[in-house]
């Protein structure tokens, strides 16, 4: 996992301020105790301070004491950061009273930090859904100039070395949309090809990935990926990319000269684009659970500053790999 490596030394040189929502979680607490002595990130827990501080205490975690702790019943930036999205949400009609409440939630409360300047990103979801996570996102931050989707990749390190990048490759939208138009395909695959070079520090060859190769079958799904390899090529005149394409052709050099000769990035893809999320979310777990491949995400792209999301079921190694990554975005924004 040399990438990894990289994204590990990177963030070492250039902490970033990350914000984690479920400061007293337990796992979450153990990952950022480990976070903090290797310096890897700034963080700031979220959280009821005298119990973030008792636990910290009984665990053993000596380097909780290096976060900032922000205990949202005390602290005194409450105001300002209530006033900060009532300013925000009023023209939705939103009121100051309503403001103050959902300023006290953790997760609003996270993405009013970076809005405000006072965080760089936020990590959170091993209490609550996607949905939990990513909904103060698109209120408060929203998403960057000209993307209109949030999607979710997935990082692939698997042990069949001939394929993508020496065994690596990034699979989207694996975590967030069920049934993408050709546009928001298009857009995921531009997503998905900045998330290659800010995060991993590839060049990115992106398949949008189909049953058909080069009009090998007609369907109206079809349809829907060559108009989003048609979209995205505008979009990005310079990215490699190529569609439709079906996985074999995607990836294996032999298959992918016979069924589409001449193309840039069949045989060769170190970016898979899915036709839809049950696509997606099939395929990542498929090759996690068959070819023992190590899934790490999702990363979610397109909002307008780093906020990832976490499984309920996360490990603390996962919280560890996500802050990482999330401080790189940072870094890369």
């Amino acid at each position: 996992m040399d990438i990894l490596q990289k994204m590990l030394e990177r963030a070492k040189q250039n902490p970033q301020r990350i914000v984690l929502p479920e400061g007293d979680e337990p796992r979450t607490l153990e990952a950022a105790n480990m976070l903090l002595r290797d310096k890897v990130a700034k963080l700031i827990l979220i959280g009821p301070k005298d119990a973030i501080e008792q636990q910290a205490r009984d665990k053993g975690y000596e380097y909780i004491k290096e976060a900032t702790i922000f205990d949202p019943t005390t602290n005194p930036k409450m105001d300002e950061y209530a006033n900060l999205l009532f300013e925000l949400r009023k023209s939705k009609g939103m009121t100051i009273e309503e403001a103050r409440k959902k300023s006290q939630d953790p997760l609003y409360l996270g993405c009013l930090m970076i809005k405000n300047g006072d965080a760089d990103g936020e990590l959170a979801g091993a209490r609550g859904t996607t949905a939990d996570t990513i909904r103060p996102a698109f209120q408060i931050l929203k998403t960057k100039p000209g993307v209109k989707i949030v999607s979710g990749a997935f990082l692939m390190f698997t042990p069949a070395k001939q394929l993508g990048e020496d065994g690596f490759l990034i699979f989207a939208d694996c975590a967030v949309n069920p049934c993408p138009t050709a546009e928001e395909l298009a857009q995921i695959a531009i997503s998905t090809a900045q998330t290659a070079r800010v995060i991993a520090g590839i060049e990115p060859r992106v398949a949008m990935l189909s049953f058909s190769t080069k009009g090998s079958a007609k369907h109206e799904l079809i349809d829907k990926v060559t108009e989003a390899t048609r979209l995205a090529k505008e979009m990005e005149p310079d990215l490699m990319l190529d569609g439709e394409l079906q996985a074999d052709a995607a990836l294996i050099e032999k298959v992918g000269a016979s069924k589409a000769p001449g193309s840039s990035v069949a045989g060769k893809a170190n970016v898979l684009v899915f036709p839809d999320l049950q696509a997606g979310n099939i395929g990542y777990k498929l090759v996690e659970r068959f070819a023992g491949a190590d899934a790490v995400g999702p990363i979610l792209q397109g909002i307008a500053a780093p906020v990832n999301d976490l499984s309920r079921g996360c490990k603390v190694q996962d919280i560890v790999q996500m802050v990482i990554i999330t401080a790189n975005q940072a870094m890369g924004e």
